[in-house]
């Protein structure tokens, strides 16, 4: 599943902002169809849909246990933009483990000529969960255009 989308205006001052792009939510493939190019078919979809609404990028979050989904991303030309450490609130591998942390992934779409929201380094740049998600600049915001809460989610 994937979505063309945009940070709330209340993120439009803030570092935490992500301008227009397209989001894969989740993609599974049932192992027994898995190598039959059946991912690279839906992100290509997705892809073709962010080039058509103008997007800057199509991003995805992944664990950084899953090897094989990694891999498949960068084959895709995705490149990791940053570490989110501890995103997940259980690890995958290690039950004794409370967390895992995730990769922020991202492909530059042809609107990002100059690539300016990839990142070399990603693999070191490392971020707390609530560096890609603050809900306080949203309530402030909220506030500050007589916004009912229930009423933006």
């Amino acid at each position: 599943m994937g979505k063309v989308e945009s940070s709330p205006d209340a993120y439009k001052f803030s570092e935490h902002y992500l301008p227009w792009h397209a989001h894969i939510t989740a993609l599974t493939v049932a192992p027994e169809a898995r190598r039959s190019g059946i991912a690279k078919i839906l992100t290509d979809q997705l892809e073709v849909a962010a080039d058509a609404e103008n997007a800057w990028f199509v991003d995805l979050f992944v664990r950084s246990s899953n090897h094989r989904a990694i891999a498949l991303y960068k084959n895709l030309g995705y490149s990791v933009f940053r570490v989110v450490k501890d995103y997940y609130g259980d690890h995958a591998t290690d039950p004794s483990r409370a967390s895992e942390d995730a990769l922020d992934m991202r492909k530059p779409m042809k609107r990002d000529k100059d690539r300016q929201h990839i990142r070399g380094d990603g693999e070191t740049h490392m971020v707390d969960p609530e560096d890609v998600w603050l809900t306080a600049p949203i309530m402030t915001w909220a506030e500050e255009e007589s916004y009912h809460i229930g009423t933006l989610f």
